[in-house]
Protein backbone atom coordinates (compact mmCIF):
# COMPACT_ATOMS: atom_id res chain seq x y z
CA UNK A 1 0.00 0.00 0.00
CA UNK A 2 3.09 2.13 1.02
CA UNK A 3 4.17 2.06 -3.49
CA UNK A 4 0.43 3.15 -4.35
CA UNK A 5 0.34 6.04 -1.69
CA UNK A 6 3.79 7.32 -2.73
CA UNK A 7 2.71 6.90 -6.70
CA UNK A 8 -0.41 8.63 -6.00
CA UNK A 9 1.26 11.53 -4.18
CA UNK A 10 4.21 11.78 -6.76
CA UNK A 11 3.09 10.60 -10.33
CA UNK A 12 -0.63 11.84 -9.16
CA UNK A 13 1.34 15.62 -9.13
CA UNK A 14 0.80 15.70 -12.87
CA UNK A 15 -2.80 15.73 -12.94
CA UNK A 16 -3.57 18.99 -11.31
CA UNK A 17 -0.83 20.38 -13.26
CA UNK A 18 -2.51 19.42 -16.35
CA UNK A 19 -6.03 20.64 -14.85
CA UNK A 20 -4.36 24.15 -14.05
CA UNK A 21 -2.79 24.93 -17.69
CA UNK A 22 -5.06 22.50 -20.16
CA UNK A 23 -7.76 24.95 -20.36
CA UNK A 24 -5.65 28.27 -20.24
CA UNK A 25 -2.83 26.76 -22.64
CA UNK A 26 -5.84 25.23 -24.83
CA UNK A 27 -7.51 28.96 -24.53
CA UNK A 28 -3.88 30.24 -26.20
CA UNK A 29 -4.11 27.91 -28.69
CA UNK A 30 -7.30 27.37 -29.83
CA UNK A 31 -8.70 28.79 -32.68
CA UNK A 32 -12.60 29.11 -31.07
CA UNK A 33 -12.67 30.19 -27.98
CA UNK A 34 -15.59 27.33 -27.26
CA UNK A 35 -12.61 24.88 -27.34
CA UNK A 36 -10.66 26.15 -24.63
CA UNK A 37 -11.32 23.58 -22.26
CA UNK A 38 -11.08 20.73 -25.01
CA UNK A 39 -7.47 19.33 -23.98
CA UNK A 40 -9.06 18.34 -20.97
CA UNK A 41 -11.89 16.74 -22.29
CA UNK A 42 -9.35 14.65 -23.93
CA UNK A 43 -7.43 13.71 -21.37
CA UNK A 44 -10.49 12.33 -19.53
CA UNK A 45 -12.09 11.02 -22.92
CA UNK A 46 -8.35 8.93 -23.23
CA UNK A 47 -9.06 8.15 -19.79
CA UNK A 48 -12.44 6.57 -20.39
CA UNK A 49 -11.10 4.49 -24.01
CA UNK A 50 -7.91 3.28 -21.60
CA UNK A 51 -9.51 1.93 -18.72
CA UNK A 52 -11.49 -1.42 -19.97
CA UNK A 53 -8.59 -2.95 -21.68
CA UNK A 54 -6.29 -1.39 -19.29
CA UNK A 55 -8.22 -3.23 -16.39
CA UNK A 56 -8.59 -6.32 -18.55
CA UNK A 57 -4.55 -6.19 -19.01
CA UNK A 58 -4.23 -5.84 -15.24
CA UNK A 59 -6.29 -9.03 -14.43
CA UNK A 60 -4.02 -11.22 -16.98
CA UNK A 61 -0.76 -9.23 -16.60
CA UNK A 62 -0.82 -8.15 -12.97
CA UNK A 63 -1.19 -4.10 -11.92
CA UNK A 64 2.19 -3.73 -11.78
CA UNK A 65 2.77 -3.55 -15.77
CA UNK A 66 -0.91 -2.00 -16.45
CA UNK A 67 0.51 0.95 -13.83
CA UNK A 68 4.04 1.03 -16.24
CA UNK A 69 2.00 1.49 -18.84
CA UNK A 70 0.18 4.37 -17.68
CA UNK A 71 3.03 6.14 -16.64
CA UNK A 72 4.64 5.39 -20.36
CA UNK A 73 1.22 7.07 -21.30
CA UNK A 74 1.81 10.58 -19.37
CA UNK A 75 5.34 10.48 -20.55
CA UNK A 76 4.33 10.25 -23.96
CA UNK A 77 1.47 12.74 -23.75
CA UNK A 78 4.05 15.31 -22.26
CA UNK A 79 6.21 14.67 -24.79
CA UNK A 80 3.21 15.63 -27.81
CA UNK A 81 1.79 18.28 -25.80
CA UNK A 82 5.38 19.98 -25.47
CA UNK A 83 6.10 19.81 -29.87
CA UNK A 84 1.99 21.24 -29.59
CA UNK A 85 3.30 24.14 -27.65
CA UNK A 86 6.53 24.98 -29.62
CA UNK A 87 4.94 24.63 -32.60
CA UNK A 88 1.62 26.54 -31.89
CA UNK A 89 -0.27 23.05 -33.02
CA UNK A 90 -3.74 22.61 -31.38
CA UNK A 91 -4.13 19.22 -33.03
CA UNK A 92 -0.47 18.27 -31.49
CA UNK A 93 -1.26 19.70 -28.29
CA UNK A 94 -4.68 17.49 -28.41
CA UNK A 95 -2.89 14.06 -29.65
CA UNK A 96 -0.85 15.11 -26.08
CA UNK A 97 -4.03 15.40 -24.21
CA UNK A 98 -5.42 11.99 -25.19
CA UNK A 99 -2.41 10.23 -24.60
CA UNK A 100 -2.28 11.53 -21.24
CA UNK A 101 -5.09 9.80 -20.29
CA UNK A 102 -4.05 6.84 -20.28
CA UNK A 103 -2.24 8.11 -17.62
CA UNK A 104 -5.33 9.14 -15.59
CA UNK A 105 -6.68 5.82 -16.11
CA UNK A 106 -3.86 4.42 -14.66
CA UNK A 107 -4.09 6.61 -11.94
CA UNK A 108 -8.02 5.47 -11.33
CA UNK A 109 -6.74 1.86 -10.66
CA UNK A 110 -4.58 2.74 -7.65
CA UNK A 111 -7.69 2.88 -5.81
CA UNK A 112 -8.90 -0.87 -6.57
CA UNK A 113 -5.25 -2.34 -6.26
CA UNK A 114 -5.90 -0.76 -2.47
CA UNK A 115 -7.62 -3.89 -1.74
CA UNK A 116 -6.42 -6.25 -3.60
CA UNK A 117 -4.85 -7.86 -1.19
CA UNK A 118 -7.45 -6.38 1.90
CA UNK A 119 -9.83 -7.65 3.80
CA UNK A 120 -13.97 -6.85 3.32
CA UNK A 121 -13.49 -5.09 6.66
CA UNK A 122 -10.58 -3.17 5.73
CA UNK A 123 -11.11 -1.99 1.95
CA UNK A 124 -12.76 1.47 2.76
CA UNK A 125 -9.60 2.43 4.67
CA UNK A 126 -7.22 1.12 2.10
CA UNK A 127 -9.21 2.73 -0.90
CA UNK A 128 -9.33 6.14 1.75
CA UNK A 129 -5.24 5.95 2.49
CA UNK A 130 -4.26 5.59 -1.00
CA UNK A 131 -6.46 8.43 -2.15
CA UNK A 132 -4.78 10.15 0.93
CA UNK A 133 -1.60 10.75 -1.26
CA UNK A 134 -3.40 13.00 -3.30
CA UNK A 135 -2.89 15.49 -0.86
CA UNK A 136 0.84 15.77 -1.26
CA UNK A 137 0.60 15.70 -5.24
CA UNK A 138 -2.15 18.58 -4.25
CA UNK A 139 0.48 20.84 -2.78
CA UNK A 140 3.24 19.84 -5.26
CA UNK A 141 1.32 19.96 -8.40
CA UNK A 142 0.48 23.71 -8.40
CA UNK A 143 3.30 24.70 -6.68
CA UNK A 144 5.05 23.11 -9.71
CA UNK A 145 3.08 25.07 -12.23
CA UNK A 146 3.97 28.89 -10.62
CA UNK A 147 7.94 27.34 -10.62
CA UNK A 148 7.51 25.65 -14.27
CA UNK A 149 5.29 27.84 -16.25
CA UNK A 150 7.39 30.66 -17.73
CA UNK A 151 10.83 28.78 -17.48
CA UNK A 152 11.63 29.28 -21.54
CA UNK A 153 10.03 31.68 -24.06
CA UNK A 154 7.18 28.96 -25.18
CA UNK A 155 5.00 29.44 -22.15
CA UNK A 156 3.88 26.62 -20.31
CA UNK A 157 6.37 23.95 -22.13
CA UNK A 158 8.54 24.03 -19.02
CA UNK A 159 5.84 22.41 -17.19
CA UNK A 160 5.11 19.61 -19.54
CA UNK A 161 8.97 18.96 -19.54
CA UNK A 162 8.18 18.38 -16.13
CA UNK A 163 6.07 16.38 -16.06
CA UNK A 164 8.01 14.02 -18.74
CA UNK A 165 10.62 13.93 -15.60
CA UNK A 166 7.94 13.56 -13.08
CA UNK A 167 6.78 9.63 -15.26
CA UNK A 168 10.12 8.78 -16.12
CA UNK A 169 11.43 8.84 -12.46
CA UNK A 170 7.71 7.54 -10.53
CA UNK A 171 7.44 4.75 -12.98
CA UNK A 172 10.63 3.16 -11.06
CA UNK A 173 8.28 2.80 -7.84
CA UNK A 174 5.58 0.36 -9.41
CA UNK A 175 9.62 -1.90 -9.28
CA UNK A 176 8.57 -2.40 -5.55
CA UNK A 177 4.97 -3.10 -5.68
CA UNK A 178 4.06 -6.40 -4.65
CA UNK A 179 0.24 -7.10 -5.57
CA UNK A 180 0.06 -10.80 -6.84
CA UNK A 181 -0.76 -11.06 -10.57
CA UNK A 182 -4.50 -12.69 -10.68
CA UNK A 183 -5.22 -16.61 -11.37
CA UNK A 184 -4.84 -16.90 -15.46
CA UNK A 185 -8.33 -15.67 -17.49
CA UNK A 186 -8.33 -19.69 -18.72
CA UNK A 187 -9.10 -20.68 -14.78
CA UNK A 188 -11.92 -17.48 -14.32
CA UNK A 189 -13.51 -18.06 -17.46
CA UNK A 190 -17.35 -18.30 -16.80
CA UNK A 191 -17.13 -17.41 -13.25
CA UNK A 192 -19.26 -14.54 -12.24
CA UNK A 193 -21.54 -12.28 -13.81
CA UNK A 194 -21.84 -10.37 -17.19
CA UNK A 195 -21.17 -7.35 -17.35
CA UNK A 196 -25.00 -6.29 -18.39
CA UNK A 197 -25.70 -8.64 -15.52
CA UNK A 198 -23.80 -6.77 -12.82
CA UNK A 199 -25.14 -2.83 -14.39
CA UNK A 200 -28.33 -4.33 -13.62
CA UNK A 201 -27.46 -5.42 -9.93
CA UNK A 202 -28.69 -2.55 -7.78
CA UNK A 203 -25.86 -1.81 -5.56
CA UNK A 204 -23.48 -1.62 -8.62
CA UNK A 205 -26.02 0.76 -10.60
CA UNK A 206 -25.98 2.91 -7.98
CA UNK A 207 -22.29 2.93 -7.17
CA UNK A 208 -21.73 3.57 -11.18
CA UNK A 209 -24.38 6.52 -11.12
CA UNK A 210 -23.43 7.97 -8.08
CA UNK A 211 -19.14 7.79 -8.83
CA UNK A 212 -20.26 9.49 -12.02
CA UNK A 213 -21.92 12.42 -10.82
CA UNK A 214 -19.75 12.89 -8.09
CA UNK A 215 -16.84 12.93 -10.61
CA UNK A 216 -18.21 14.41 -13.58
CA UNK A 217 -20.07 18.18 -11.37
CA UNK A 218 -16.41 18.08 -9.84
CA UNK A 219 -14.64 18.23 -13.34
CA UNK A 220 -17.41 20.42 -14.60
CA UNK A 221 -17.11 23.09 -12.34
CA UNK A 222 -13.19 22.55 -12.20
CA UNK A 223 -12.42 22.65 -15.94
CA UNK A 224 -13.68 26.32 -16.19
CA UNK A 225 -12.35 27.59 -12.76
CA UNK A 226 -9.39 28.80 -14.01
CA UNK A 227 -11.05 30.40 -16.81
CA UNK A 228 -13.56 31.99 -14.45
CA UNK A 229 -10.65 33.58 -12.20
CA UNK A 230 -8.60 34.54 -14.64
CA UNK A 231 -11.57 36.22 -16.43
CA UNK A 232 -12.32 37.61 -13.74
CA UNK A 233 -9.22 39.85 -13.25
CA UNK A 234 -7.52 37.47 -10.63
CA UNK A 235 -4.40 36.46 -12.30
CA UNK A 236 -3.15 32.94 -12.90
CA UNK A 237 -1.42 32.49 -9.58
CA UNK A 238 -4.80 33.17 -7.75
CA UNK A 239 -6.20 30.17 -9.96
CA UNK A 240 -3.24 28.02 -9.34
CA UNK A 241 -3.93 28.88 -5.74
CA UNK A 242 -7.48 27.84 -5.71
CA UNK A 243 -6.94 24.65 -7.65
CA UNK A 244 -4.71 23.86 -4.70
CA UNK A 245 -6.81 24.41 -2.33
CA UNK A 246 -9.61 22.36 -4.05
CA UNK A 247 -6.84 19.42 -4.62
CA UNK A 248 -6.37 19.45 -0.86
CA UNK A 249 -9.84 19.28 -0.01
CA UNK A 250 -10.37 16.61 -2.70
CA UNK A 251 -7.70 14.65 -0.86
CA UNK A 252 -7.22 15.89 2.76
CA UNK A 253 -10.51 13.88 3.94
CA UNK A 254 -8.88 10.40 2.66
CA UNK A 255 -7.20 9.69 6.09
CA UNK A 256 -10.57 9.21 7.94
CA UNK A 257 -12.97 8.97 4.89
CA UNK A 258 -13.02 5.00 5.15
CA UNK A 259 -13.32 4.92 9.07
CA UNK A 260 -16.78 7.48 8.70
CA UNK A 261 -17.57 4.54 5.81
CA UNK A 262 -16.92 1.81 8.77
CA UNK A 263 -19.27 4.03 11.03
CA UNK A 264 -21.95 5.54 9.96
CA UNK A 265 -22.09 2.90 6.34
CA UNK A 266 -21.66 3.83 2.77
CA UNK A 267 -25.01 5.22 1.87
CA UNK A 268 -24.84 7.98 4.33
CA UNK A 269 -21.13 9.08 3.46
CA UNK A 270 -22.11 9.47 -0.46
CA UNK A 271 -25.53 11.21 0.53
CA UNK A 272 -23.50 14.10 2.50
CA UNK A 273 -20.59 14.09 -0.93
CA UNK A 274 -23.93 14.87 -2.83
CA UNK A 275 -25.07 17.36 -0.46
CA UNK A 276 -21.76 19.05 -0.62
CA UNK A 277 -22.02 19.14 -4.38
CA UNK A 278 -24.89 20.97 -4.19
CA UNK A 279 -23.73 23.47 -1.44
CA UNK A 280 -20.74 23.95 -3.69
CA UNK A 281 -22.89 25.45 -6.33
CA UNK A 282 -24.42 27.73 -4.39
CA UNK A 283 -21.57 29.14 -2.61
CA UNK A 284 -20.75 29.68 -6.40
CA UNK A 285 -23.47 31.32 -7.65
CA UNK A 286 -23.66 34.17 -4.55
CA UNK A 287 -20.55 35.98 -5.49
CA UNK A 288 -17.50 36.15 -7.81
CA UNK A 289 -14.91 37.18 -5.10
CA UNK A 290 -11.95 35.20 -3.92
CA UNK A 291 -13.78 34.33 -1.07
CA UNK A 292 -16.73 32.42 -2.84
CA UNK A 293 -14.17 30.67 -5.40
CA UNK A 294 -12.13 29.59 -2.87
CA UNK A 295 -15.05 28.42 -0.63
CA UNK A 296 -16.84 26.95 -3.54
CA UNK A 297 -13.70 24.74 -4.97
CA UNK A 298 -12.99 23.84 -1.13
CA UNK A 299 -16.55 22.54 -0.78
CA UNK A 300 -17.10 20.88 -4.54
CA UNK A 301 -13.23 19.01 -3.38
CA UNK A 302 -14.82 17.84 -0.54
CA UNK A 303 -17.96 16.80 -2.07
CA UNK A 304 -16.36 14.77 -4.70
CA UNK A 305 -14.23 12.70 -1.56
CA UNK A 306 -17.05 11.59 -0.07
CA UNK A 307 -19.37 10.83 -3.23
CA UNK A 308 -16.38 9.05 -5.20
CA UNK A 309 -14.89 7.43 -2.39
CA UNK A 310 -18.45 6.26 -1.42
CA UNK A 311 -19.24 4.87 -4.77
CA UNK A 312 -15.85 3.54 -4.91
CA UNK A 313 -16.38 1.52 -1.46
CA UNK A 314 -20.24 0.18 -2.64
CA UNK A 315 -18.55 -1.11 -5.79
CA UNK A 316 -16.09 -2.81 -4.55
CA UNK A 317 -18.39 -4.35 -2.11
CA UNK A 318 -20.39 -5.53 -4.74
CA UNK A 319 -18.57 -7.90 -6.68
CA UNK A 320 -16.61 -10.85 -6.88
CA UNK A 321 -12.94 -11.47 -7.62
CA UNK A 322 -13.24 -12.94 -10.41
CA UNK A 323 -15.56 -10.19 -11.95
CA UNK A 324 -13.22 -7.40 -10.74
CA UNK A 325 -11.56 -7.45 -14.19
CA UNK A 326 -15.13 -6.79 -16.04
CA UNK A 327 -16.61 -4.66 -13.68
CA UNK A 328 -13.76 -2.52 -12.87
CA UNK A 329 -13.04 -0.95 -16.55
CA UNK A 330 -16.47 -0.65 -17.49
CA UNK A 331 -17.70 1.70 -14.20
CA UNK A 332 -14.39 3.79 -15.13
CA UNK A 333 -15.18 4.06 -18.89
CA UNK A 334 -18.51 5.01 -18.04
CA UNK A 335 -17.43 7.56 -15.30
CA UNK A 336 -14.46 8.96 -17.48
CA UNK A 337 -17.38 9.13 -20.61
CA UNK A 338 -19.64 11.39 -18.48
CA UNK A 339 -16.64 13.25 -17.04
CA UNK A 340 -15.39 13.76 -20.77
CA UNK A 341 -18.69 15.47 -21.64
CA UNK A 342 -18.66 17.42 -18.30
CA UNK A 343 -15.67 19.17 -19.38
CA UNK A 344 -16.24 19.77 -22.67
CA UNK A 345 -19.72 21.22 -21.44
CA UNK A 346 -17.64 23.59 -18.71
CA UNK A 347 -16.02 25.28 -21.84
CA UNK A 348 -18.76 25.72 -23.98
CA UNK A 349 -21.09 27.31 -21.13
CA UNK A 350 -18.60 29.48 -20.02
CA UNK A 351 -17.74 31.21 -23.11
CA UNK A 352 -20.00 30.45 -25.57
CA UNK A 353 -23.32 30.43 -23.76
CA UNK A 354 -24.49 33.63 -25.14
CA UNK A 355 -23.40 36.08 -22.49
CA UNK A 356 -19.98 37.31 -20.78
CA UNK A 357 -17.87 35.57 -17.96
CA UNK A 358 -19.92 36.07 -15.35
CA UNK A 359 -23.34 34.64 -16.77
CA UNK A 360 -21.39 31.42 -17.98
CA UNK A 361 -19.97 30.59 -14.64
CA UNK A 362 -23.38 30.63 -13.10
CA UNK A 363 -24.86 28.24 -16.01
CA UNK A 364 -22.06 26.23 -15.18
CA UNK A 365 -23.15 25.94 -11.73
CA UNK A 366 -26.54 25.64 -12.29
CA UNK A 367 -26.02 22.40 -14.72
CA UNK A 368 -24.73 21.11 -11.87
CA UNK A 369 -28.97 20.57 -10.54
CA UNK A 370 -30.39 17.64 -12.70
CA UNK A 371 -27.19 15.20 -12.12
CA UNK A 372 -27.52 15.64 -8.42
CA UNK A 373 -31.11 15.28 -8.32
CA UNK A 374 -30.23 12.08 -10.49
CA UNK A 375 -27.77 10.61 -8.15
CA UNK A 376 -29.85 11.55 -5.15
CA UNK A 377 -32.31 9.79 -6.12
CA UNK A 378 -30.97 6.64 -7.19
CA UNK A 379 -29.19 6.44 -3.87
CA UNK A 380 -32.50 6.71 -2.06
CA UNK A 381 -34.12 4.02 -4.13
CA UNK A 382 -30.95 1.81 -3.31
CA UNK A 383 -31.56 2.28 0.66
CA UNK A 384 -35.56 2.22 0.39
CA UNK A 385 -35.06 -0.99 -1.77
CA UNK A 386 -33.13 -2.22 1.17
CA UNK A 387 -35.33 -1.12 3.88
CA UNK A 388 -38.28 -3.00 2.15
CA UNK A 389 -36.02 -6.15 1.75
CA UNK A 390 -35.68 -6.31 5.49
CA UNK A 391 -39.10 -5.74 6.50
CA UNK A 392 -40.15 -8.52 4.03
CA UNK A 393 -38.12 -10.88 5.84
Amino acid sequence: MAILIAAQAFLGSQMPMLFVIGGLAGQMLSPIACLATLPISLIVFGSMLTAPWLSNAMQRFGRRTGFAIGAAGGAAGAVIGAAGLINGSFLLFLIGAFLSGIYMSSQGFFRFAATDTASDAFKPKAISYVMAGGLISAVIGPQLVKVTTGLFAVEYLGTYLTIIAINAVGVCLFYFLDIPTPAPAREQRGEGRSRGEMLLSPPILTAVICGMVAYALMNLVMTSTPLAVVGNGYGQSRAADIVSAHVIAMFAPSFFTGHLIARFGVHRIIAIGLALLALAGTVALLGLTLFNFFGALILLGLGWNFGFIGATSLLAASHSSAEKGRIQGINDAIVFGCVTLASLASGGLLNCSGGDVVQGWNLVNIAMIPFLLLAGGTLLWLVLRGRRAIAGR
